[in-house]
């Protein structure tokens, strides 16, 4: 039997729903007490590619250790038989997926299995699992079935994407396709829909939904429409009885979905800005928040025909965990840099403190000065220690943005290169790029250090090491190329929406409000009074430059929230493929 969605306890923000969604799952769908002093119950974590990058931004493997996951496998990997321990699966309902998991019932593999699908299930495949079980022998071990409705990845509280998994299949390029069928078309859509329902369900609310007329967006306001006001309309096993809208962020009224599509605006995605975030997956390998790096194993020059060093492979989380990330992840990349330079000699005060101390508590001899210091330090090496755990994590959280930092600033510098060179082939002359670089220097020696936001440059900073002629001339210009402060296109249509503006850009949105007996075709809302909640959803993908426009926007709008979603997460470079993709036959 599928299992009914259960409501989401009080949570802040759709990463706490999702979490808890997700921590009630691998607890045998019985909800998850965090101080339970009990040992949990071990078992193992089988997940498709889909369930991985699901709970892969969201639950480190310490926190799954502790859920009691001693092994967490992939479903079409080899695996051996463990018949002393239940499995959870975690997996899209496919009919790969669904033979794989009638074939670990046929081989015995575990003492028990809790299936749950990451969509809901169909009648026929569900049937197929019943099969398999009863010709396997093993009806009594499957324990339970449940339909989990988490079909989308959550990035930050604010943030959610679709997929990452198959991203071509709800891409720009797939819905703008010119030689795209209905039939295809219909699957897209069909795509998209059950993931803002899965939404919709985890976030325990039912939104009134505004879109453009004549889009891609127009399509997915008419089904999602359509799917709500089915599963409304069944009273006894509707996913939204109760519209538990008093757990959590969303809590005094019904929320605004707001669907707009790429279209309206191609210009951002193409921009390749300054903030932290943005800059780190536009010129990185940075997703599901996760930055891969490649780094030099040493500097010293290579004995001539010698190998090349190999380079080493890091990665980083970049998640809330991370306090500097959390704080400055939408912040001008120079006042970065200078942040985690303050950070730095921060720590080196405190370590210097520590080692004071310790050199104190080893005096000798009978002096009464010696001894009244040491009576006088032995309570603040005390607490010096105590905090050793928390200096050690803040030299860590150092060490990794100054690395990713560094590596964003050889990005820029090598970008640099390139473009001269491109222009040198070109036939152009580089004179005018000269006398910008000479004025500059000049001008530098006639101020005072150059200032990005609050802070101040120092001569020696923390990317002094790589701060060459070049990347010197780029870091000294990137106050004049941060972007102003000015709201973006899906910010004001945004805003429009969510305060009731009459405006010739939104006036003709069409609206829906899947709790109405009778569908509306009218763009003439009910809802009289400005939005206290909203999300605003891009069909077609989009960009941290456009999710930070947001966070910047709502900052000012005390006691509101916002969440940005996109099919797609895409850089500019990865955009500019798509669209030239598009011209292709």
């Amino acid at each position: 039997m599928v299992g009914v969605k259960m409501a989401a306890p009080a949570a802040a923000s759709i990463r706490d729903r999702q979490t808890v969604a997700l921590k009630r799952m691998l607890n045998f769908n019985v909800p998850h007490v965090k101080n339970s002093t009990g040992e949990p119950v071990w078992k193992v974590l089988i997940y498709d590619r889909f369930g991985q990058d699901i709970i892969s931004p969201l639950l480190s493997v310490k926190e799954l250790r502790d859920m009691g996951i001693t092994l967490h496998l992939l479903l079409h990997s080899d695996r051996d038989p463990i018949p002393d321990v239940p499995a959870v699966y975690f997996v899209m309902p496919t009919e790969e997926n669904i033979d794989r998991m009638c074939q670990d019932l046929r081989n015995q593999l575990y003492e028990s299995y809790y299936l749950n699908f990451i969509s809901a299930i169909s009648r026929s495949k569900l049937e197929d699992i019943a099969n398999a079980a009863l010709a396997a022998s093993a009806v009594t071990q499957v324990a339970k079935v449940f339909d989990q409705y988490l079909n989308f990845i959550t990035l930050e509280d604010d943030m959610f994407v679709l997929c990452n998994q198959n991203k071509e299949l709800v891409s720009y390029r797939a819905i703008n396709r010119p030689d795209i069928t209905d039939t295809e078309m219909e699957t897209v859509m069909d795509t998209i829909v059950d993931s803002l329902f899965c939404f919709f369900v985890t976030l325990g609310a039912v939104p009134i939904i505004r879109c453009s007329r004549g889009t891609a967006a127009e399509m997915v306001a008419v089904k999602l429409d359509k799917k709500l006001r089915e599963n409304l309309r069944d009273a006894r096993n509707s996913l939204f009885t109760g519209d538990t809208l008093g757990a959590g962020q969303f809590s005094f009224q019904r929320p605004l979905l707001v669907l707009v599509d790429r279209n309206i605006d191609l210009a951002t995605p193409l921009h390749h800005t300054w903030t932290y975030q943005a800059l780190v997956h536009d010129v990185l390998d940075f997703h599901l928040n996760r930055v891969n790096l490649e780094e030099s194993s040493g500097v010293e020059n290579s004995p001539a025909g010698a190998r090349p060093k190999r380079k080493n492979k890091k990665s980083y989380d970049l998640t809330p965990v991370d306090k500097f990330w959390q704080k400055h992840k939408g912040s001008p990349f120079p006042e970065v840099a200078e942040s985690v330079q303050q950070e730095l000699e921060s720590y080196r005060a405190q370590e210097d403190e520590v080692k004071r101390l310790k050199s104190i508590m080893g005096l000798e001899g009978e002096d009464e000065g010696a001894i009244s210091m040491l009576s006088d330090n032995t309570a603040k090496l005390t607490s010096a220690v105590s905090s050793l755990p928390e200096l050690l994590e803040k030299k860590r959280l150092i060490d990794l943005h100054t690395n990713v930092a560094t590596a964003v600033l050889e990005h820029i510098k090598a970008d640099l290169e390139q473009y001269k060179k491109a222009l040198t082939d070109a036939g152009c002359n580089l004179n005018p790029l000269q006398y910008i670089k000479q004025w500059k220097a000049f001008a530098k020696m006639a101020s005072a250090p150059a200032s990005y936001g609050n802070t101040t440059t120092k001569p020696m900073g923390l990317l002094s090491r790589v701060m060459n002629t070049g990347s010197q001339f780029v870091m000294e210009g990137v106050k004049n190329l941060v972007l102003k402060q000015q709201n973006l296109p899906v910010t004001r249509i945004l805003d429009n929406l969510m305060e009731m503006k009459s405006n010739p850009e939104t006036d003709d949105y069409r609206y829906f409000d899947p709790k109405m007996l009778r569908g509306n075709d009218s763009s003439v809302p009910r809802n009289k009074n400005p939005f206290q909640e909203a999300i605003v959803f891009v069909v077609g993908g989009g960009n941290y430059i456009e999710y930070q426009n947001l966070v910047d926007y709502i900052k000012g709008k005390q006691g509101k929230h916002i969440l940005y979603g996109c099919s797609e997460l895409f850089n500019a470079t990865q955009f500019i493929k798509q669209l030239s993709q598009l011209g292709q036959k």
